[in-house]
């Protein structure tokens, strides 16, 4: 069986974290718990998240 995912694209710097949801669109988020629980909302059973890990701030 087929299931469609839903892929979110990620880009981590010091002080913020920006994503791309194609259903949504672009959302800039504060690198902090504040900023992942908001993030965390957007996320659906079935996301992938894609980030570039360049530098250490995706660790």
């Amino acid at each position: 069986m087929y299931k469609s995912k839903h892929f979110i694209g990620v880009d981590i710097s010091k002080e913020t974290f920006d994503v791309w949801d194609l259903s949504t669109g672009h959302h800039c988020y504060s690198n902090d718990s504040k900023g992942f629980r908001l993030f965390y909302k957007l996320m659906k059973s079935n996301t992938h998240c894609v980030m570039e890990s360049t530098g250490s701030y995706y660790q």
